[in-house]
Formats: structure tokens, C-alpha cells, sequence
């Protein structure tokens, strides 16, 4: 972890190996989740369901990653610096469906606060989507 938090503070932050992309994902959806104040259970269920699903993990693996990725968290000093890792880990073309997993987690409480529009529109700009892309992702998630 303190690894990765070096890579993610750097300069220029090298391309991320694949574990070190899932864990700054991982802490992301955290982020994502905590960004109301309320750390919901759903939000954590639903962060360990789209590990699991995302990365094909078992329960224990999931639920082991999320614990990872609420200390680095908790650590990192901004959001842009995930999102730039993870722009460059993942090809545009499968960034729409990270941003319904970021849907999920942020609609998972049932709660639709202004800070999380916020950081999910500023998440999906940095991650090189635009507004419409981030709309569509919502409706996604909504449906799922």
C-alpha cells in the first residue's frame, strides 16, 4: 500500500500493475461511498460486490481488498490522483462501465446527496467521460 501511495504522489506515476490498479480502484469506490459522511453497509456490500465482480474475487478476497482500500483512502490526499491512475490502467472504451460501478456504490444507500454529484461529475471528467456518459452510467446502475 505505502508503495502505491508513492506511485500515486509522484510527478509522473508510472502505469499501474494490474493488483495496484484494483486496490487504487477499490479506493476510489471508497471515497466514493464515504463522500456524505455515511459509510452505509449497502455502500460496503456493494463496493465488495463489484470487486468481486470486476476482478473475479471470492467474498473474503473482496471484503479483504475494500479493507485495503479504506486505509489507503484514508491516506491519499485527492482524487484526481486515483482517477489518473486508473485513466491510464483502464482503455476509454471500458471507463463507462467503471462509471456504473461508481454508480452503484454512490446510489447504494438510496441517498442522492449534492457532494456525491459533485465528485462523480468531477470523476467522470477525469476519467475522460463526459456528462452524458455519466448520465448513462447513472441509469445503468438505477436499473441494475
Amino acid at each position: 500500500m505505502i508503495e502505491l501511495l508513492r506511485h500515486l504522489l509522484a510527478p509522473e506515476p508510472p502505469r499501474l500493475a494490474e493488483p495496484d490498479a484494483q486496490l487504487a480502484l477499490a479506493a476510489l469506490l471508497v471515497r466514493i461511498a464515504r463522500t456524505d459522511g455515511l459509510y452505509a453497509a449497502e455502500e460496503v456490500e456493494r463496493i465488495d460486490r463489484v470487486l468481486s465482480l470486476r476482478h473475479g474475487l471470492d467474498p473474503f478476497a473482496a471484503a479483504k481488498l475494500r479493507a485495503e482500500a479504506e486505509m489507503l483512502e484514508a491516506e491519499a490526499p485527492d482524487t484526481v490522483r486515483f482517477t489518473r491512475a486508473l485513466k491510464e490502467a483502464i482503455a476509454l472504451e471500458d471507463r463507462a462501465e467503471l462509471m456504473v460501478a461508481l454508480w452503484s456504490v454512490a446510489l447504494a444507500d438510496g441517498l442522492r446527496e449534492a457532494q456525491e454529484d459533485r465528485l462523480m461529475r468531477l470523476v467522470a471528467n477525469l476519467l475522460g467521460l463526459t456528462d452524458v456518459d455519466s448520465a448513462l452510467a447513472r441509469r445503468k446502475a438505477e436499473r441494475e
